[in-house]
């Protein structure tokens, strides 16, 4: 992903896509920091989890803005989420993520609502990166009420 951010960042800088470019080096800046605070080069998990972060960070600002009647904020926090999304893996479909599911309920010999946190610690690894948490447990209770 770094030598991606990397690459991008020269064309960004080539073309005099300021947007692109700032978005790039602050993803990179996160990265960085995210590597100092753990001691060791990222992961791909780690670097998606970041990336994931400053992705659902910008929709949030861009709702306030857009709920404060500041649509030009709106809007740039729009793009560079859009920017950070391109770095992100393919989002998995609903079938692909209720299979994940079901095989670690069934893996896991979950039965009820206590069993959860064991089912949700499998697909969170399964699925970091690539699906919202919110939608997983969701499911997962549905599958398990």
């Amino acid at each position: 992903m770094l030598q991606q951010l990397t690459n991008d960042m020269k064309a960004a800088m080539k073309a005099g896509d300021k947007l692109k470019l700032s978005s790039i080096r602050m993803l990179r800046a996160a990265l960085k920091d995210k590597e100092i605070e753990l001691g060791h080069a990222l992961e791909e998990s780690e670097a998606l989890a970041v990336t994931g972060k400053l992705i659902k960070q910008r929709l949030d600002a861009a709702r306030q803005y857009t709920e404060a009647g500041r649509e030009d904020l709106s809007e740039k926090e729009l793009a560079e989420a859009a920017i950070f999304q391109t770095y992100m893996p393919e989002p998995l479909s609903e079938d692909e993520l209720i299979a994940i599911i079901d095989q670690a309920i069934t893996d896991t010999g979950a039965s009820s609502m206590r069993d959860m946190g064991k089912v949700m610690g499998i697909v969170k690894g399964k699925a970091e990166g690539r699906a919202d948490i919110g939608k997983l447990s969701g499911i997962v209770k549905s599958r398990l009420s």
